[in-house]
């Protein structure tokens, strides 16, 4: 079928109507199909694209390695960046609700060189969170077929490499399917596995609670509540508190999913940064009362049960599962693990996909990426792209090496915060000439997004510091750096050497000729 070429030509005009302050930011219509997500459903794919089950089940072991009972107080430090740079996103949104988000407000904020390097490392983060989730769903999958059948033999086929790469490569046609069809077909889909997801969540935390403190040797490690759990002054040094913070921040990951779905949201000016802020609330209460839950069950020590026990903190719901529910709704958590890896993995399809759209649609990359699929209404090549090359990624890093693939991972963290922290810088800069008009402004569109880049803009600083040392992530290293240092670095390199790529074969873009830095003039608001 053809599609439909997204960019501009003489005397088009911009996409929708005029944001609530007269200001449209100069974006361009990109042949989205409109309207086609609510406020419910675009916090719904926030809350998806951030996976809580899978986050939950894989880092709450690890966090209280880290910080031990303070545990709850790192979830909620690590909100605090995030919380305050979703201002940002959605200040920006009021006044420029274009999907390229990061990319195209950081583009106006700074100029074309900054904003091109911000949506390389919100695309090169997505396609390692892409094949990671993937993987997760193949493992879980092969676990949930061996519970069922209740066959050690059919759980084990997940360690065929083979058969693992095979399977991880259905899942990601599955999802690009379910995305490439359109907005529509994804918000279908999300309602039941979130709606799936955070009920085995209540379920799990209820009847962990009815288990914490009733003498049974299997939790011999129960604790009582303390609001001392809340204090993050109490971790017993910087260095574990800023481990902890970082696996919290990738915690939260992924909310803004919803703000790349801005030009397909009812309401593009205002309701994707509502939604990224529901999204926020359900993510944070999600962590804290299963986190609660399950160290006042369990505890945090590194015997038993504990969730910082070694041998079981890297996926802490298969250990807990059949003690807390049963043999016979235990399995509830195997699945609520699954639905949420296949979950993310389909909705984050939809920022990498629409962020190459937005870059391409403003000659920031090739020109085949600029175009919409007719009836779906979605960036149908971009989308394909994106499955194809997790799929390439995934089975290279795996045949290669695990310890390769694991490093990848560990560098995720050092993109997250790059990207985000410029997005929050950009919203500053932007609106810089109107922060002294109310002490809305000065808050919403200076104090906090200044303060969550800050937040985020260290927390990169000291990652990449540690990555430098050898015995961050697998403890594997080149030529006596840590591999997961060269890894992260490399991919921003590369990101750079591929800009370089494109202003000779796009220099209008480059030239500010396209996308237009601005400082918009002080306007009143109605």
């Amino acid at each position: 079928m053809t599609q439909l070429d997204a960019r501009p030509q003489a005397g088009d005009t911009v996409r929708g109507s005029a944001p609530a302050d007269g200001r449209d930011g100069g974006v361009r219509g990109k042949g989205l199909g409109g309207n086609s997500v609510g406020l419910m459903g675009s916090a719904v794919i926030g809350v998806s694209t951030v996976a809580p089950v899978y986050c939950l089940t894989s880092t709450l072991g690890s966090t209280a390695g880290e910080v031990g009972v303070q545990m709850p107080a790192v979830f909620l430090a690590g909100f605090l960046p995030m919380l305050l740079v979703a201002f940002a996103y959605r200040e920006l949104n009021k006044v420029m609700p274009d999907c390229g988000t990061s990319f195209t407000w950081t583009v106006k904020a700074f100029g074309p060189r900054v904003g091109w390097m911000c949506g390389w490392g919100l695309v090169i983060a997505t396609i390692i969170v892409l094949s990671n989730l993937a993987g997760v769903a193949t493992s879980y999958f092969w676990l949930l077929a061996g519970e069922v059948t209740n066959s050690a033999s059919v759980a084990a086929l997940d360690d065929n490499k083979l058969v693992h790469i095979v399977t991880c490569l259905v899942l990601i046609a599955a999802a690009t399917a379910i995305s490439y069809r359109g907005m529509t077909a994804t918000k279908g889909v999300q309602y039941a596995l979130v709606g799936l997801q955070l009920a085995v969540l209540a379920l799990f935390v209820t009847m962990a609670l009815s288990k914490a403190g009733s003498g049974d040797a299997a939790f011999a490690g129960s604790l009582d509540f303390s609001w001392s759990w809340m204090n993050p002054f109490a971790v017993q040094s910087f260095a574990a508190f800023t481990a902890g913070l970082s696996l919290s921040i990738f915690m939260f990951w992924g909310w803004d999913a919803c703000l790349t779905a801005n030009e397909e949201t009812t309401g593009s000016e205002k309701t994707p940064g509502r939604a990224a802020l529901i999204a926020m609330v359900v993510l944070v209460g999600s962590y804290l009362a299963t986190g609660i839950a399950a160290q006042m069950t369990v505890g945090s020590g590194t015997s038993g049960l504990g969730l910082a026990n070694p041998e079981t903190s890297d996926n802490v719901f298969a250990a807990l599962a059949g003690p807390v529910m049963g043999p016979g709704l235990g399995v509830l958590l195997f699945v609520a693990v699954l639905a949420s890896a296949a979950a993310s993995l389909q909705t984050t399809f939809i920022p990498v996909a629409r962020t190459v759209l937005a870059m391409s649609t403003y000659e920031a990359m090739p020109a085949s990426y600029a175009k919409v699929h007719p009836r779906f209404r979605t960036p149908g090549r971009a989308t394909v792209t994106a499955g194809i090359g997790t799929g390439v990624f995934y089975t290279v890093m795996t045949l290669i090496s695990e310890h390769v693939l694991i490093d990848t991972i560990y560098a995720l963290g050092l993109m997250i915060c790059f990207y985000y922290a410029l997005t929050a810088f950009a919203c500053v800069w932007y609106f810089r000439a109107e922060l002294t008009r109310s002490g809305r402004d000065l808050v919403f569109r200076g104090l906090f997004p200044a303060v969550g880049g800050l937040l985020l803009a260290a927390v990169f600083a000291k990652t990449l510091y540690d990555m430098w040392d050898p015995a961050y992530g697998s403890g594997s290293s080149v030529f006596g750096v840590g591999s997961v240092f060269v890894i992260g670095v490399g991919l921003l390199l590369l990101g750079v050497v591929l800009m370089v790529a494109m202003e000779r074969h796009s220099p209008a873009f480059f030239r500010g000729q396209v996308l237009t830095k601005e400082t918009p003039a002080l306007v009143v608001e109605d």
